[in-house]
């Protein structure tokens, strides 16, 4: 650790989408996904998981604004800064932090924030809830910390993140830093049984300071994506269908482009 001239001026931004699927083949029950979805996440709990979070990374929130919106979706917005406390133990160690509608939380010069965006595809019935987090902090705070808790707090299929850290800070001796902590991957903050589900890839850019990694869920078994419905009521063709298309979804929002449906 080095010693700093004044007050650690580097920021470090940790943003990601968690995305879930689903398939609700009416327009009833397409409704009937949105509705759970906007209680399930809904501003209030939003604000209990970002408060979590400020916890987790040693924060102090100075300001909460949240939001619920008609038709669907959250926001929250926290405003934060940093615990001054003797005792708070603030580590950028490359090892998984604790477990656990758009919220955001504000810090002195640093904030939490948290958006959702339900909604359905117009004719297949495949429909897809979608988290924006964005957790950006000023000084020896370590967004990172709250990641394992994060990706725990939601039922997802695929997460998409970036890790950045920007400016510089000096230390007594006028030399510049633009990092203070080691970092090779985001993979390395989220625990091992997780990783374990998921496929991953990295693509990191070192010499910037910028960290990127995807997930997606390897095992798929089709009765954890219908809403209220049975693969009991489909018979095999339409469960092909189906699956064919919730695989698609995955794919297409993993890898960011749209594959051509097959001929049939």
């Amino acid at each position: 650790m080095f010693k700093l001239q004044g007050f650690n001026n580097l920021t470090k931004t940790l943003s990601f989408n968690i995305y879930d699927i689903c398939y609700a083949k009416t327009a009833q029950q397409r409704k009937g996904y949105i509705e759970y979805i906007d209680e399930a996440y809904n501003a209030k709990r939003l604000t209990q998981i970002l408060t979590e979070v400020a916890s987790i990374i040693g924060a102090n929130i100075l300001n909460i604004a949240h939001q619920d919106y008609e038709p669907q979706g959250a926001s929250v917005t926290m405003l934060i800064c940093e615990e001054h406390t003797a005792s708070l133990a603030l580590s950028n160690e490359q090892t998984p932090g604790p477990l656990p509608d758009a919220v955001v939380t504000h810090l002195d010069k640093s904030h939490i924030t948290v958006h959702t965006y339900p909604e359905s595809h117009p004719a297949n019935g495949i429909s897809t809830f979608r988290v924006d987090i964005d957790v950006s902090t000023c000084g020896l705070i370590s967004p990172l910390k709250a990641l394992n808790y994060l990706i725990h707090s939601f039922d997802f299929d695929i997460v998409i993140m970036d890790y950045r850290v920007r400016g510089f800070t000096r230390d007594e001796n006028g030399r510049k830093y633009y990092i203070d902590h080691k970092i090779n991957s985001i993979q390395n903050y989220i625990a091992e049984d997780t990783k374990k589900l998921y496929q991953m890839i990295d693509v990191n850019v070192y010499q910037e300071n910028m960290f990127h990694t995807k997930m997606m869920l390897k095992n798929f078994l089709l009765e954890n994506y219908l809403f209220d419905i049975s693969t009991d009521n489909l018979n095999l063709a339409e469960r092909n269908v189906i699956e064919t298309q919730l695989r698609q979804e995955m794919m297409e929002i993993f890898y960011a482009a749209n594959i051509p449906n097959e001929p049939s």
